[in-house]
C-alpha cells in the first residue's frame, strides 16, 4: 500500500516578499509548514543578503518551475567601492580595498561591456557544485573553487542612483543564471576600483510582480490558518500566462495526457498566432484549467510536461 504524503494536496504559487536573513530553502520551508502544504520549492534562489520576490511553488506548480526560472528578472542593487569582499556581498571578508572612486562617467563608459550575451565567473559562495560539492562549503572551508566563466544574458544594466561617492545603485534585467554579485565585482573592478554589494532587491520573475507578493510577516501570523494562507495563493497557470494557449477536446487532452501527439491539421484554426510553429511552447487548456505543456514540431502537437491530470 503508498505511503499516504503527510500535509495537504495544495496546487499554485505563493509570491513570497523575501525578507532579509534567510535562505530561499528556509523561506519555502517556513511556508510550507505555515499552509501545511504536501509539496513546495521555489523559482529561482536569492542569497540570504537579498529580500524580494521568491515565488514558492506548491504541489502541481512545482512541474513549471523551469518555465518560471526561465523567465526575466529584475533586480535593485547597490555597489559599495573601495573593499571586495570573499563573497562579493556585505556578509564576507575584506579581501582588497582600493582608494580609487569612480566617476559617473567611469561607470557609464564601462558599463555596456556588461551588456548582452556575456561570459561571467560565478561567485565563490555559490550554490554550484564541484565534483559533487557545493562552492560555498567549499569556500567556508578555506578551499574556495576555481570557477570556470559561464554565459550570461543581461537584457540591462544601468545606473540609477548615486546616493554618495562611495556607493551607486542599479537597476538590472536578465535571464536564469545571472548573478548580481559577480555583476558588481566585475564592474567595480572595470572602472579601477574593488567593491560589492550591500544591497540586493528582486523586483520581478517572469510574470510575478511585486503587487502579487505575501510578507513573511502575514505568513507567520498566528490569526492565519493553513485554509485562510491557501487563498493567497495563485494558479498554476499564472507563471504560464506568457505561454500561448491551445484549448483542447476532452478527447485530444486525454490523448495528448497519455503521450499521444496529435496532428496540427486536427487544430486548424485553434493554434494562437502568437506561437511558433517550429518547435514553438504552448500551453494545453483542457475544462479551463491548463493541463500540459506542449510543442508544435514536424506537423503534430508533441507533449512535453503533464502538470495535472483530468479530473
Amino acid at each position: 500500500m503508498a505511503r499516504q504524503k503527510r500535509g495537504r494536496k495544495i496546487d499554485g504559487w505563493l509570491i513570497l516578499d523575501k525578507p532579509q536573513g534567510i535562505t530561499s530553502t528556509q523561506a519555502v520551508n517556513k511556508v510550507k509548514r505555515a499552509l501545511d502544504a504536501q509539496k513546495a520549492g521555489h523559482g529561482g534562489t536569492l542569497d540570504p543578503l537579498a529580500t524580494g520576490l521568491l515565488p514558492i511553488a506548491l504541489g502541481a506548480a512545482t512541474k513549471t518551475v523551469p518555465y518560471v526560472m526561465d523567465g526575466t528578472k529584475l533586480y535593485h542593487f547597490t555597489i559599495r567601492f573601495g573593499e571586495s569582499r570573499d563573497t562579493d556581498d556585505a556578509e564576507g571578508a575584506i579581501t582588497q580595498t582600493s582608494t580609487h572612486r569612480p566617476s559617473d562617467d567611469d561607470i557609464n563608459a564601462a558599463l555596456p561591456a556588461f551588456r548582452g550575451n556575456i561570459m561571467q565567473i560565478p561567485p565563490a559562495f555559490s550554490a554550484i557544485k564541484v565534483d559533487g560539492e557545493r562552492a560555498y562549503d567549499l569556500a567556508r572551508a578555506g578551499a574556495p573553487p576555481e570557477l570556470p566563466p559561464r554565459p550570461a544574458q543581461v537584457d540591462r544594466f544601468e545606473l540609477i542612483g548615486r546616493p554618495d561617492a562611495d556607493t551607486a545603485e542599479f537597476e538590472v534585467a536578465s535571464g536564469k543564471g545571472v548573478y548580481m554579485r559577480s555583476l558588481a565585482r566585475d564592474l567595480s573592478r572595470a572602472c579601477g576600483t574593488v567593491g560589492h554589494i550591500i544591497v540586493l532587491r528582486r523586483l520581478r520573475v517572469g510574470p510575478f510582480l511585486p503587487s502579487m507578493a505575501v510578507s513573511m510577516d502575514t505568513i507567520l501570523d498566528s490569526a492565519h490558518t493553513p485554509a485562510t494562507l491557501a487563498e493567497l495563493t495563485l494558479p498554476i497557470a499564472t507563471a504560464l500566462d506568457d505561454i500561448p494557449a491551445l484549448a483542447l477536446t476532452a478527447v485530444e487532452a486525454h490523448a495528448l495526457s497519455n503521450g499521444q501527439p496529435i496532428s496540427l491539421v486536427d487544430l486548424m484554426g485553434r493554434i494562437p498566432e502568437a506561437a511558433n510553429p517550429d518547435n514553438g511552447l504552448v500551453r494545453i487548456l483542457a475544462a479551463g484549467r491548463v493541463l500540459a505543456l506542449a510543442r508544435l514540431s514536424d506537423g503534430w502537437l508533441k507533449p512535453e510536461r503533464l502538470i495535472q491530470h483530468l479530473s
